[in-house]
């Protein structure tokens, strides 16, 4: 099995957010209730291949030879699972509540290289 890292990516000024976020109150909670409902069931749906549930994502700082700077991205949680292949391992998201329910804009699934040998 090959080991993948997976990005959730939003933007809290995305037309999917503004949308979201002009919600009445009542909506927006069922909303987070629904999504939440659907994350914790995708979990539960593919535990198995989960190796580290991740986590939400906070703020961001920057480390360069410039020295240390606040930056906003779009990343805003991650998660590693295992799957046989790339195609496997990205088909696991498809209709995610990250952004079938949730709105996040897209998850991204990349492969974790080994570390090449010196």
């Amino acid at each position: 099995m090959k080991k993948f890292l997976a990005i959730y990516l939003g933007t809290t000024d995305g037309e999917k957010m503004e949308k979201f976020k002009a919600l009445d109150e009542a909506t927006r909670k069922a909303t987070e209730k629904a999504g939440m409902e659907g994350w914790i069931k995708w979990m539960q749906d593919h535990e198995p291949s989960i190796i580290e549930q991740g986590s939400p994502l906070g703020k961001t700082k920057r480390i360069s030879d410039s020295g240390i700077s606040d930056v906003h991205n779009e990343l805003s949680g991650w998660i590693v699972i295992e799957a046989e292949s790339h195609e496997e391992a990205a088909k696991m998201f498809e209709n995610h509540p990250h952004f079938a329910i949730f709105p996040g804009e897209s998850i991204e699934v990349m492969e974790c290289l080994p570390i090449p040998e010196m």
